[in-house]
């Protein structure tokens, strides 16, 4: 589930990096993304977990920065918020109602998307790192601010591009298909290009400090997990490591190959990955914690459930040419029916099998008595 989600996870990114270099230097999007993928392998493949740690602290920094100041500046160039908000309702009224044209269906699917964060390895692993229990009351304060100010810098970023980048507005029309370079474009023209350099630069650091930890998960996955695991289980550690940095060069190729077509959208590649570890790896994470019933063979039925009701809910409308329109459910995010069935299929398989033993349930008692 890991290499094969986090694959097109990478592949999003990549594609994010090689918008960034095409509109910041007038190269062709493949050359693009061969730049952007050879630097950020370069690194991953050096530096294992420390530089990646040491690196998305600093990147981390720049992004958060840069989410909070455009928009900012964006808005007191459009004559402060009310003037901004009248300019999005005199293009369309839609705009200023979150809830105009949407469905049940499309609510329910929004809200899910809070679901993918209980399963994705990358964000998960930075909580594992934490030093003692001491730290998770500030790390948890930390990954919240940073998450609703990033998220709003966003939404306000895409809120006052609507208006700045229309037929009416201070700056160019955006074709169609070139929304995704708004930000792109707000540091290129409303800054100094001292001030661009910086805050492209962390545009770049939110792609890289994304792709070095899937990759860093995933070749951790393919040394321990199938090499160590299957193959060599007297592996060394040196062998370990040069196995995870093959593993980093070949899940990025493959991703490169997923980011060839120049008109894949981030938001989609995004979309599909997080769904499919979020159904995969929640209910077991969220089980694991709370339910000491759960059994190995529970987790694993529903690690493969959740991944599979992912791909082929998402396959669905091309395997027997349906549409959204023709059956509303299926417009349902797939990560909906991915996490409840993959629930189902831990508990009713956990429950069919054996008790967990003795000495697991003692651990779990024990663990809980620590968090408490």
């Amino acid at each position: 589930m890991i290499l094969v989600f986090f694959t097109f996870y990478t592949s999003a990114g990549l594609v994010g990096g090689a918008l960034l270099f095409e509109a910041s230097f007038e190269i062709s999007y493949i050359r693009a993304l061969w730049i952007g993928a050879i630097v950020i392998i370069s690194y991953t493949f050096l530096g294992g977990f420390l530089a990646v740690s040491w690196t998305d602290f600093f990147q981390g920094i720049l992004m958060f920065l840069a989410l909070i100041i455009v928009p900012f500046v964006a808005i007191n160039k459009m004559g402060g918020f009310g003037e901004t908000i009248n300019a999005v309702g005199a293009i369309d009224i839609a705009y200023l109602d979150a809830f105009q044209g949407v469905t049940v269906i499309g609510v329910v699917s929004l809200l899910a998307w809070g679901l993918g964060y209980f399963g994705q390895p990358h964000i998960v692993t930075r909580f594992m790192a934490v030093k003692s229990l001491k730290e998770i009351p500030k790390a948890r304060f930390v990954g919240m601010t940073w998450m609703v100010l990033a998220l709003f810098g966003a939404i306000f970023t895409g809120f006052v591009g609507i208006a700045y980048f229309s037929a009416n507005g201070p700056g160019p029309v955006i074709a169609n298909g070139d929304h995704e370079t708004v930000f792109i474009l707000f540091t290129q023209i409303l800054f100094d290009p001292w001030v661009s350099g910086f805050l492209l630069a962390a545009i770049l650091s939110a792609i890289m400090s994304t792709i070095d930890s899937q990759l860093l998960v995933s070749s951790s996955a393919l040394a321990e997990d199938f090499y160590k695991g299957l193959i060599r289980k007297d592996a060394s550690q040196q062998e370990l490591v040069w196995i995870g940095r093959i593993g980093v060069v070949v899940i990025a190729l493959i991703a490169v190959a997923l980011a060839y077509n120049p008109k894949s959208t981030v938001l989609d590649l995004v979309s599909y990955a997080w769904a499919g570890f979020g159904a995969a790896f929640g209910p077991v994470l969220l089980l694991s914690l709370f339910w000491k019933r759960m059994t190995r063979n529970g987790a694993l039925t529903g690690m493969v459930v959740g991944g599979v009701t992912v791909i082929i809910w998402a396959e669905l409308t091309k395997w027997f040419n349906l549409s959204a329109e023709q059956y509303p459910i299926l417009g349902l995010y797939e990560i909906i029916p991915g996490f409840l069935l993959a629930l189902m299929a831990v508990i009713v398989v956990s429950l069919l099998g054996q008790k967990p033993t003795q000495d697991i349930q003692e651990e779990f008692e024990k663990a809980k008595t620590r968090m408490i």
